[in-house]
């Protein structure tokens, strides 16, 4: 639910020669940024103000706030605005904080710029979620309640279905079981109307579908005007429609297409064929005839986005005018189950969309001593479900249980999680009811290699010598299978206490292709506390050097060491 791309148009404002400086790195970076050039300090930033996205000024505050003031309408229209100082040591989000998307922005241009984001809204200054950043529509009285939320105050959480929110804090809570909220504050999460006041705020969650059929050269107010009729008739809000859908053959028809535009949802479409699989109230064989489905609207909808009539309920059925029909389904909501890899162990080998995601998740499923790694990124409220070593497949049920409960989880592992980690053992047992999300994260091989050199500059094979799951004679042949390749090759889980010889017989298998003093290097710990370098060779490796902490790469033929550093070549044709 973060951004984690700048807006799609940036204008840049700089009025000194160390501005312009800055501005030039954000345009080296930024293919959509650009520097507004102008006649005047003012001119150029009302410029950038009335035709970019956001608006990035290296000026002075005073001097931003007093040109724009009166050019200010609402935070939903408004471009984002941050200010950086001359020296770029801060970056202070001034307008746009939440809805334009100025923290994120803030938050990048620091990055670049080796600046300190400057943040204000007051959600963010605490760690938690603002509502508006939740990735849904929000309406209602959301000042109100972000405030009550902010203060502690009590705020009941009432959902018509379990969608996965992100974790909110204690104080946002269901009302008691059996029990009708009265008073207070609420925080409904619902796609229905809902008449307005002063203590509640509404996320619109996207469980709406418009199935949209039409005569060729249908009008677009004909089938909006429909498709807004019908919704208010059955006390809808269009805030919750996911996207509008059809068949394949109404893909192109503009009247369809500029409705789904001016909504800001896609426009999915579906062959007959597998339109007519839809079992629907009210088929046609005069449709039949004309598409080869007996069902356009109803169908379209009950398939949705990703074809899954199973979980939806048709709301609404088929209404016609004289060249439009729309009908509308509602789809359940699905948990989420993020896979998340957090990188070989420092946080600045974290990702973003990692981060993002541990803020997303409402439970977070790990390994005791990953989860102490990223505690701090955790949201107020959020559930942790801790374990320690061996038990790799009760975090798996876990995990997959919690989403399968409409829960938003993040399960974490280290290095990348489908890399010897936890998303193999998760997928088997996710199924359809869960919408799975993969993080990918900076592998342990990456991570060693990059301290090593350039070891996998050419074709490498990873392998795990760990017997646990795995019988010694199916690793003992792949790692033959490597040798006989000439595979550079990278040992995870190289050794333990309990397993002391497997390492000392893949060194022999390697030895028997390969020159002795092939480059072998360890590292143990890369890029976290007591990290540590050994080089060695195929003849002269003590595997008592190495544990479980350790990753274990062996060059190939051609690898040798250069400068202190293994370096694999490429074979390119220049070099001869």
């Amino acid at each position: 639910m973060t951004d984690l791309n700048p807006p799609a148009r940036i204008g840049l404002v700089a009025a000194t020669a160390a501005g312009r400086r800055h501005a030039d790195t954000l345009t080296a970076a930024w293919p959509h940024a650009r520097l507004v050039e102008g006649n005047s300090v003012a001119d150029t930033l009302r410029t950038a103000w009335a035709g970019c996205d956001a608006v990035i000024a290296f000026l002075a505050t005073g001097a931003v706030v007093r040109i724009l003031a009166p050019l200010l309408g609402d935070k939903h229209s408004d471009p984002a605005v941050v200010v950086v100082d001359e020296a770029a040591r801060h970056a202070v989000v001034l307008l746009g904080g939440h809805a334009g998307g100025g923290n994120d922005l803030a938050e990048q241009v620091g990055a670049l710029l080796d600046a300190r984001p400057v943040i204000t809204t007051a959600t963010d200054a605490v760690g938690l979620p603002g509502l508006d950043t939740l990735g849904w529509p929000v309406q209602g009285a959301v000042a109100a309640v972000s405030r009550a939320i902010l203060d502690g105050e009590p705020v009941h959480l009432i959902s018509d279905a379990a969608w996965p929110l992100p974790a909110l804090p204690p104080n946002v809570q269901p009302p008691p079981a059996g029990t009708v909220a009265e008073g207070g504050y609420r925080l409904l999460v619902t796609d229905r109307l809902v008449p307005p006041d002063d203590r509640t705020a509404v996320l619109r969650p996207p469980s709406l579908v418009a199935g949209v059929g039409a005569s060729r050269g249908v009008p677009a107010a004909e089938v909006a005007e429909l498709l807004h009729r019908v919704l208010a008739d059955a006390g809808l809000d269009p805030a919750s429609l996911r996207c509008l859908a059809s068949a394949d053959v109404k893909a192109d028809e503009a009247g369809i297409r500029s409705t789904a535009d001016a909504l800001g949802v896609p426009l999915v479409t579906w062959p007959a064929t597998r339109l007519a699989t839809v079992d629907v109230p009210h088929p046609s064989e005069v449709v039949r005839a004309a598409v080869g489905t007996p069902s356009v609207a109803e169908a379209a909808a009950l398939l949705g986005p990703d074809g899954r009539p199973g979980d939806a309920t048709l709301l609404v059925g088929k209404t016609a005018t004289a060249m439009a029909t729309v009908a509308v389904a509602r789809h359940a909501p699905r948990g989420r189950l993020a896979v998340v890899g957090l990188g070989p162990g420092t946080a600045d080998l974290r990702t973003p969309r990692a981060v993002a995601e541990l803020r997303r998740a409402a439970v977070v499923v790990g390994l005791d001593q990953y989860l102490d790694q990223v505690r701090d990124v955790f949201r107020p409220g959020t559930r942790v479900l801790s374990s320690g070593l061996g038990a790799e497949e009760a975090r798996a049920r876990a995990a997959v249980a919690e989403a399968t409960a409409g829960r938003a989880v993040a399960l974490i592992g280290s290095g990348d999680a489908g890399v010897y980690a936890m998303a193999s053992p998760a997928l088997e047992y996710a199924d359809e009811r869960i919408d799975v999300v993969g993080v990918p994260g900076v592998t342990a091989a990456l991570a060693a290699g990059a301290l090593l050199g350039a070891p996998l500059g050419h074709d490498h094979a990873y392998l795990s010598l760990s017997d646990l799951h795995t019988p010694w004679e199916v690793i003992e042949r792949r790692v033959t299978a490597a040798a006989e390749g000439d595979f550079v090759t990278v040992f995870y889980n190289p050794r333990s206490r309990a397993r002391d010889w497997q390492l000392g017989k893949a060194l022999g298998i390697l030895a028997a292709h390969r020159p002795p003093d092939t480059p072998v290097g360890v590292v143990r710990n890369a890029s976290r506390p007591g990290e540590r370098l050994h080089l060695a060779t195929l003849t002269t490796l003590d595997p008592a050097v190495v544990d479980m902490y350790s990753v274990v790469v062996v060059g190939n033929s051609d690898t040798r060491l250069v400068a202190g550093r293994m370096v694999t070549p490429r074979g390119y044709r220049w070099r001869s």
